[in-house]
């Protein structure tokens, strides 16, 4: 089963997350796939920027936890976003939550439809935000971060814009869209590269200081116990133990 699906359109390569039964959560096998077609764009002359976008209500509900990507495998495929030599934008048009924020974060312009929402759900299922801190903490502002982390609150996309979340957000997410990508194929593809490593490099200093010990921190979490009691309260449907 296919997990990604593309389309080409004057030099915009839309890959597509297409895994709707569990809400495009991450798995190993999505992560994989999306890693290899990330890989094809890059080597490809005619593809002058990605467009990330997804299937169904959810862009993504985060890791899959019936079968959790390994934290190392989520590093390296945002790393991979952060690092290729064309703008990746993301098209948002329904709900975003935990480690699907930090593949959001991740890419260089994000629009959001006013539909969407947003949330940091990890403390609710006793884990941390760890490895997608990699993307977020650099680009978001940090008070307001500070809150959705510790509450698992779920806000709209005027507050994910007003946050850096995301670049911008409308009704109309294609029309939001349209000047980005006519302005993104009337560039030079060597002048959006050298731009692009200029955006970045702050992020990619936060991959090289922190990445080993949030990928550490990450793997302890998901083993302790009250993850295991937060997940499974998550796929029965009901409150964790220490909710008072």
């Amino acid at each position: 089963m296919t997990l990604i699906a593309r389309t080409h359109t004057r030099g915009v390569e839309t890959l597509t997350l297409d895994s709707p039964h569990n809400r495009n959560a991450l798995s190993a096998a999505l992560l994989g796939e999306l890693a290899s077609s990330l890989a094809d764009c890059a080597k490809d002359g005619e593809v002058r920027a990605v467009v990330l976008t997804h299937t169904g209500n959810t862009f993504s509900a985060g890791a899959d936890l019936k079968d959790p990507p390994d934290p190392a495998a989520l590093v390296g495929l945002l790393r991979q976003i952060v690092e290729l030599g064309k703008p990746v934008v993301a098209r948002v048009t329904g709900h975003v939550r935990a480690g699907g924020l930090g593949l959001l974060a991740a890419c260089d312009i994000a629009a959001a439809s006013t539909a969407s929402t947003f949330a940091f759900t990890e403390v609710r299922i006793g884990v941390a935000p760890a490895v997608i801190s990699l993307t977020l903490l650099p680009r978001t502002d940090p008070r307001a971060l500070a809150r959705h982390y510790l509450t698992g609150e779920r806000f709209d996309a005027a507050e994910a814009a007003r946050i850096g979340l995301v670049t911008a957000a409308g009704d109309d997410v294609d029309a939001v869209l349209e000047p980005i990508l006519d302005g993104l194929r009337r560039a030079a593809p060597e002048a959006l590269a050298e731009t692009k490593r200029l955006l970045t490099a702050r992020v990619l200093e936060t991959f090289d200081r922190d990445a080993a010990d949030l990928t550490a921190l990450s793997a302890r979490l998901f083993a302790a116990p009250h993850a295991r009691e937060g997940m499974t309260a998550f796929l029965e449907r009901r409150d964790p133990s220490w909710v008072v």
